[in-house]
């Protein structure tokens, strides 16, 4: 392949409009205790949406948290590209648990310049903006080293008042969107309030978007995240859910990449 097509190749695959979404798919959100569950890792959306290519070895941490706060390590339950899964897992005890999964930050993105900032601007990554036009590098290509979470609210029976824990809490992600209360136990057709939280501490002027995963062209609703990093979605009533938001820095002179991204989502759904 000759370097044009090549490059031309990677700016399609990497654009705004496939590479970025990624998340967990349970089977099922709502599940009975000790039920065996496969899951799938996805990524993109649209007619762009597939089964994560992600090797094992760029997964660092695959773990379910229970409604108690307790990790379980799920690393063993990895199927990686098997014909219908990429994982199982089983959750004993009633309550509501997150699964999370963290991957390294090894992989790469280099784009032209009218590409690049045309992602920048579609994920609200406003810091990447700013220092390219204040050193006036608009018309210099692109580059950034990216990592992903994600996590998944899972119901184990029936939804209870004692659930809050695992759900309302930060995991200790880099960037994660945290609920400020259990979208399980939430009357329906209501409001979700979520927290976005990147390096410990709150995210003000993040790009949050809700998509339904039914009809994931484009997303539901987005809202950019206030001075204390919240936003507050309209709560669905049925079907599938994904929060997702992106968030970059710059990184010195010295390193390989321009800038230094995480994406990040909440995937949860309704029985």
């Amino acid at each position: 392949m000759n370097p044009s097509r090549a490059a031309l190749l990677l700016a399609l695959l990497v654009s705004p409009a496939f590479a970025h979404d990624f998340w967990l798919q349970p089977g099922e959100y709502w599940i009975g205790p000790d039920a065996l569950t496969p899951l799938t890792l996805q990524v993109g959306h649209g007619p762009y949406r597939q089964r994560s290519p992600i090797p094992a070895r760029r997964i660092t941490r695959f773990e379910a948290l229970d409604p108690s706060g307790a990790r379980t390590d799920l690393h063993e339950q990895l199927r990686l590209g098997e014909a219908a899964k990429d994982g199982e897992f089983r959750l004993g005890n009633p309550g509501t648990y997150v699964l999370i999964l963290q991957t390294d930050d090894r992989a790469q993105t280099h784009l032209p310049s009218i590409r690049f900032n045309e992602y920048l601007r579609a994920e609200g990554l406003t810091p990447a903006l700013e220092q390219r036009t204040r050193q006036r590098r608009m018309d210099a290509d692109g580059s950034e080293r990216y990592s992903r979470c994600a996590k998944s609210i899972v119901q184990v029976g029936p939804p209870n008042v004692d659930s809050q824990h695992a759900v309302t809490r930060p995991v200790g992600l880099p960037l994660e969107i945290v609920p400020e209360a259990n979208p399980y136990e939430l009357p329906r057709s209501t409001h979700l309030p979520v927290r976005v939280i990147y390096a410990g501490r709150p995210l003000p002027g993040a790009l949050v978007k809700l998509t339904d995963l039914s009809h994931d062209a484009s997303p539901f609703e987005t809202h950019v995240t206030d001075r204390e990093g919240r936003a507050t979605f309209t709560l669905p009533d049925s079907g599938m859910w994904l929060l997702n938001v992106i968030w970059t820095k710059a990184l010195p002179p010295s390193e390989e990449t321009d800038f230094e991204t995480i994406f990040s989502s909440l995937s949860f759904g309704f029985p």
